[in-house]
């Protein structure tokens, strides 16, 4: 018995080193990350650089003069900044995170007035809302490698898809939404094959005709919304997109697998400026300008949750997918307004200067 149980105590510590093993393993291989909130100050043209514990500024750095949006590179080291302009100017800003300070401007014409940004896939993709055009910049090379236009007027807000094979924009004065699709045609006939193949003359080694490659085509739906229809989000399954209209406050529903629009809903959301999906895909957060009311909806049953205040004017809106919390821009108070995603609450303030929008995650790893 004695020896049953000695072999026993044996096991267990045997299992308990392994086990201790493993633990320490992983916590060798983790990969520890920092994450920095970026926020835009218009009318200081500063892009602002927050501890997102401390809600500490670590740094204010000048951008050009009318910074609209920015977005972070996949390494979390880089910032890149557009300057709007009403459609009229032409540049992005690069920021060095690291270093905190500026780095180059990218002139981005022949497109103007460069708004939204997504980083994806190792490249920038921007809205150029003054040339009703979409175009994307190249980190690597240093270079504008690609532009598609859209026909719509005031091209605003983009969103590209990991893959980036779709793209989707609101098109604010023309009230549509635009999904692009890259499409890989095939032209011409087939490759001989065999003994056709061997048949043929020397001719045949040349290159086929430019019409018979294989070519990108980018294919593009347009959808009729509402006029004002600009801050939109894709649903974290990728099955809908909603968008909202400053115009009239109604909120529109796309189902992007039929590409048409599913539902309306009459939410009276004058001024409605940006919209965010909760990252676990249950609650949209709508922005108001107009008001500074964030209005809250269920994205299943499409009913309101809540309405709440933020301040003078509510605009650019940043999830967080490792705390439950959203901060929104009070661009009328200087400030970011941090809200609870539990309670629907105001928990804080940050002072970040004047008139904030634009608003972003650097994640360093």
């Amino acid at each position: 018995m004695k020896k049953l149980i000695t072999a026993a105590f044996r096991i267990l510590l045997l299992n308990i080193f392994f086990l201790i093993l493993i633990l320490s393993t992983i916590g060798c291989n983790a990969q520890p990350f920092h994450k920095t909130l970026l926020a835009l100050s218009k009318t200081d043209h500063r892009l602002v650089m927050i501890d997102p514990v401390t809600f500490r500024i670590m740094a204010r750095i000048p951008v050009g003069e009318d910074p609209h949006e920015v977005i972070a590179s996949a390494d979390g080291k880089t910032a890149y900044v557009s300057i709007y302009g009403g459609g009229s100017l032409h540049e992005l800003n690069v920021i060095d995170l690291v270093q905190k300070k500026p780095l180059t401007n990218i002139d981005t014409r022949p497109l103007f007035g460069p708004h939204g940004l997504v980083f994806v896939d190792g490249k920038v993709w921007f809205t150029a809302e003054g040339s009703k055009s979409i175009g994307r910049y190249d980190p690597a090379s240093g270079k504008l490698d690609w532009s598609m236009g859209t026909g719509e007027d005031r091209t605003h807000m983009i969103y590209v898809t990991a893959n980036a094979k779709k793209i989707y924009t609101t098109n604010v004065a023309s009230g549509t939404v635009s999904i692009l699709v890259d499409t890989l045609m095939r032209q011409g006939p087939p490759p001989p094959q065999g003994r056709q193949a061997q048949g043929q003359n020397s001719s045949s080694h040349m290159p086929p005709p430019p019409f018979a490659r294989s070519h990108e085509n980018w294919e593009q739906t347009v959808i009729p919304v509402s006029k004002g229809s600009e801050g939109f989000d894709v649903s974290p399954d990728s099955s809908e997109l909603w968008t909202a209209s400053a115009e009239d406050g109604a909120i529109f529903i796309i189902d992007l697998s039929a590409k048409k629009l599913s539902s309306k809903i009459d939410a009276n959301i004058s001024g409605a400026n940006r919209l965010k999906f909760t990252p676990d895909g249950k609650m949209v957060f709508i922005s108001s300008l107009q008001s500074g009311d964030v209005a809250i909806y269920d994205a299943k049953t499409h009913a309101q949750i809540k309405r709440l205040n933020i301040g003078k004017g509510a605009a650019g809106i940043l999830m967080d997918k490792d705390s439950p919390r959203a901060f929104v821009a009070s661009s009328g108070d200087n400030y970011l307004a941090v809200i609870d995603l539990k309670s629907l609450t105001v928990t804080a303030k940050i002072d970040v200067g004047g008139m904030p929008d634009g608003l972003a995650w650097a994640v360093q790893r």
